[in-house]
């Protein structure tokens, strides 16, 4: 075992910051190869499973509130949706800040908004009580509409056929 793989254990800072420098004066023979396949290997994992965790969120609210809010503000007027909005608006920004740091994500978006969805429809119906075929099979946002800070679903005036466009809800 050599001292740089002992550090790993013992000082991740270190080791990390050991590495960083030997990188840069170029002594490739001396790096922990091992470790630092391991570790970018986690972090890309770890960036993806972020991605699809804040999309799962974010599409159980957008769920929610397309198949949920008129429900819950006719029963009572006090409800007006605004911790969901909130929470919405959140998982919105992280997943572009997400999107602007690691660029790299992007490539993943449409396989981690098909395993995302499955979950967030479970978990909207979950939280909602509502069955889980109250919500559509395949997720019924388009990219675009997804982090798009004006898209809200809406409804037709019976509140059963969703209609997909721009609704800012008032506050």
């Amino acid at each position: 075992m050599t001292k740089l793989t002992q550090l790993y254990d013992q000082d991740y800072t270190a080791w990390a910051e050991t590495n960083a420098a030997l990188l840069k004066a170029g002594r490739f023979d001396a790096l922990d190869i091992e470790h630092l396949l391991e570790e970018l290997s986690e972090m890309g994992k770890s960036e993806q499973r972020s991605l699809e965790s804040r999309l799962r969120v974010l599409l159980a609210h957008l769920l929610k509130w397309q198949f949920q809010y008129a429900q819950l503000s006719d029963r009572w007027r006090e409800f007006d949706g605004r911790s969901w909005r909130q929470t919405i608006v959140h998982q919105r920004t992280e997943l572009k800040i997400l999107l602007r740091k690691y660029p790299g994500m992007k490539r993943l978006w449409t396989a981690a908004v098909r395993e995302a969805y499955g979950d967030a429809r479970e978990l909207a119906a979950e939280e909602s009580g509502l069955p889980i075929d109250s919500f559509p099979s395949a997720c019924p946002y388009s990219d675009e509409a997804i982090l798009d800070t004006a898209f809200f679903p809406l409804h037709d005036a019976e509140g059963n056929h969703p209609i997909i466009g721009h609704n800012e809800p008032e506050r």
